[in-house]
């Protein structure tokens, strides 16, 4: 405990539609990351929702000074909150959940003790409590992104993440939709930092229904993803230095 008391740690989530359960994950997050670092603060990225996300969450951080809010001016999309989100923190570890409480931040416990390990320490789910659509559209999608980007990942889009901020400053990130965590996992990889995986349980949400498998999204994340395999399966993606196909 004594290494993890010298590092800094940020955590944050984007919120739509998830006034029910703000207070819980901000409160839990600020509870658990106190524990682990002694420089620590929470991010809230607001991106626009219909409901009182926004200001519940600044209600958060007139409460808590490690507490603090981002507001887009208008919905952007599930990635671009990510990348939000990302710009914004300060710490040198960034833990990045959802807001729905769908994942524990108690398993960031996990996480944080590989992260001598590894630069990227992703999730998989071992047990999916989701109604079978669900499940099917799941594994559809990482058998598609294993064979398209050649990975081994098991659920590569599992919204609970440990990463170095050098690793995430270091990345050309470009998509705004659900696939920003299977972009982050692959282009980490082909950066040649080392990618952990630790199997975790979900806990699907207990109120309305999550936006990541609308149409809306499963076609924004159609384009986002072939269009990073059109880049990186360029001739000129990520030359070395000493290399110029011009």
């Amino acid at each position: 405990m004594e290494n993890a008391k010298k590092t800094g740690i940020s955590v944050f989530f984007p919120v739509y539609n998830d006034a029910t359960t703000i207070r819980q994950v901000t409160e839990k997050a600020l509870r658990i990351v106190s524990e682990l670092a002694n420089e620590y603060e929470v991010v809230i990225v607001d991106d626009c929702g219909p409901d009182r996300s926004g200001e519940l969450a600044e209600e958060l951080a007139a409460e808590n000074g490690h507490v603090k809010v981002v507001h887009h001016p208008k919905n952007l999309g599930y990635g671009a909150a990510i990348r939000t989100g990302l710009a914004t923190v300060q710490h040198d570890w960034i833990c990045f959940t959802d807001g729905d409480d769908e994942y524990d931040l108690e398993d960031l416990r996990k996480l944080w003790r590989l992260r001598h390990h590894y630069d990227l320490i992703i999730t998989f789910r071992y047990a999916k409590l989701y109604s079978g659509m669900r499940i099917f559209i799941s594994a559809v999608y990482n058998f598609v992104l294993r064979r398209l980007f050649r990975t081994r990942y098991r659920d590569i889009s599992t919204g609970l993440r440990l990463v170095r901020k050098e690793v995430v400053e270091d990345l050309d990130l470009e998509a705004t939709s659900p696939f920003i965590g299977a972009e982050i996992a692959i282009k980490a990889m082909l950066k040649g930092y080392p990618v952990g995986e630790v199997g975790i349980q979900t806990f699907p949400r207990e109120f309305g229904k999550g936006a990541s498998t609308s149409i809306p999204n499963i076609i924004k994340t159609i384009k986002d993803m072939l269009k990073a395999r059109k880049t990186i399966f360029s001739p000129n993606y990520d030359l070395p230095a000493t290399r110029d196909r011009t």
